[in-house]
């Protein structure tokens, strides 16, 4: 039993040191965050994070993990599901993205990874396969579902999904310019939506 409460008690240590470095690294930037300073404000030893950290940047690359693969992420069944109606699947992850985008916490660490994808190899690695990769995989999968239905016109469903996510990551990296420079991105918060729409138009069977 005690075995088991020092776990949950690790685990519980290393979430907390994510959330406090995520807001560190958010508002301060990679740099100017030391592991000194994320572990006072843990309230722990310096001593004690490496117990679950080998290093800053170990868990930089964690935190910049769950920013990339959430909340993306599909499972094969609701792939299906949602592709065998068409225009849904498109809906809904043309929402979750814009949910992100517009997610405070999520925004000020996009900026912080863009400016990083260039100093790090090992972010840049993590970016194009977990964020990119993945994205495009599960797209992918959608598409080649609605073309099995007849439901969109056959084509490479991969370049159809490269086609859908540039758009949605050109959206919201023109909305993170704007608010960085604190201008309003209201203009462009319909923009998800519009896209989808045209983007159905373009490949639907029927047309």
């Amino acid at each position: 039993m005690p075995e088991n409460r020092d776990i949950v008690k690790r685990s519980g240590t290393k979430e907390k040191i994510l959330k406090v470095a995520s807001t560190l690294f958010s508002n301060n930037g990679y740099k100017a965050t030391s592991v000194r300073k994320i572990a006072s404000e843990v309230g722990i030893r310096e001593s004690a994070l490496y117990n679950h950290f080998k290093n800053k940047e170990a868990i930089f690359l964690e935190i910049a993990q769950s920013i990339f693969s959430s909340p993306f992420s599909l499972s094969s069944d609701e792939i299906k599901e949602l592709s065998t109606r068409g225009k849904p699947f498109l809906q809904k992850f043309a929402m979750q993205y814009k949910m992100l985008t517009f997610d405070k916490k999520s925004e000020s660490m996009f900026k912080l990874l863009m400016i990083e994808l260039l100093q790090n190899s090992e972010l840049r690695e993590q970016f194009m396969t977990q964020f990119h990769q993945e994205n495009i995989k599960t797209l992918s999968e959608g598409f080649f579902i609605m073309m099995q239905n007849n439901l969109i016109r056959s084509n490479d469903p991969m370049m159809v999904g490269y086609e859908f996510l540039s758009t949605l990551f050109y959206i919201r990296f023109q909305i993170t310019l704007l608010r960085f420079d604190k201008k309003s991105a209201d203009s462009l918060s319909t923009q998800f939506e519009r896209h989808v729409d045209f983007f159905w138009e373009s490949i639907k069977v029927g047309n």
